[in-house]
């Protein structure tokens, strides 16, 4: 191509993305943990899906039915879509293989690009550490065109698994994170909006205020005013360095 020939128009559609897929091992574990990167990913038109695997039977506070009617009205504000899927309930949570198999059949009706999952940190909700590790091996299994118990479905890899955080001590300190940010007002107050839709757990303890003062303490380190940590499974490919943009560094 010539350096002197007219440049084509860039084309006004947006490109479509590949869904992104988060799942929870309770009904509030997404919201608190990366509601606000699901309103920002929604709000620029990817379609997400919320995967809860428990209904919070084991709490205590809130019963199961008061938990699923505000994960439904949580995932409707952030524009996402909602399913409850059965494992081994509440607290009772164990990695089997027929679990990550039938997480890995999900992903391959879902086929997503984006995974969320709670981070693999052990000093948590053995759940959340649990579930992690399911959702790990199930991306792994969903590419894999001989597992019997899958034949029925297409194979599908993924383009990124992310871990979330719901709480500090679940951070992991071996794997630098991915700040998103999520200052915007309209990202700010939607996520702000699903986590107080989680009554039965914010009247308990402050656990909206937890996630906005953590998120706020990125912003400063990063220099915007809110941002949620994702810590990548594998490193992340680039197809040119023009798609960084800047460190999250400001001190």
């Amino acid at each position: 191509m010539s350096l002197n020939a007219p440049m084509k128009p860039a084309s006004k559609s947006r490109p479509e993305r590949a869904p992104l897929l988060a799942f929870g091992a309770h009904p509030d574990d997404i919201e608190f943990g990366c509601g606000g990167v699901i309103a920002k990913e929604t709000r620029v038109g990817r379609a997400a899906r919320l995967v809860v695997c428990s209904r919070g039977e084991s709490a205590t506070h809130g019963t199961p039915k008061q938990r699923v009617a505000e994960a439904e009205e949580s995932a409707a504000l952030l524009g996402a879509s909602l399913e409850f899927i059965t494992l081994d309930g509440d607290a009772h949570l164990e990695v089997r293989a027929v679990h990550a198999l039938k997480l890995a059949g999900l992903i391959r009706r879902l086929r997503p690009g984006i995974v969320l999952a709670p981070s693999l940190v052990e000093n948590q909700h053995p759940d959340h550490a649990r579930l992690g590790q399911l959702v790990r091996d199930a991306c792994r299994l969903a590419r894999y065109g001989g597992v019997k118990e899958l034949r029925r479905t297409t194979p599908h890899a993924i383009e990124q698994l992310f871990y979330y955080a719901v709480t500090p001590e679940a951070e992991p300190d071996d794997i630098t994170p991915v700040f998103v940010d999520v200052s915007a007002p309209e990202i700010l107050g939607t996520w702000e909006a699903a986590m107080e839709a989680h009554a039965s757990q914010a009247a308990a303890r402050n656990y909206v205020e937890l996630q906005l003062t953590r998120a706020r303490l990125r912003g400063l380190r990063a220099g915007v005013g809110h941002a949620i940590a994702l810590f990548p499974n594998e490193p992340l490919l680039l197809d040119s360095l023009a798609q960084v943009s800047r460190a999250a560094r400001r001190f």
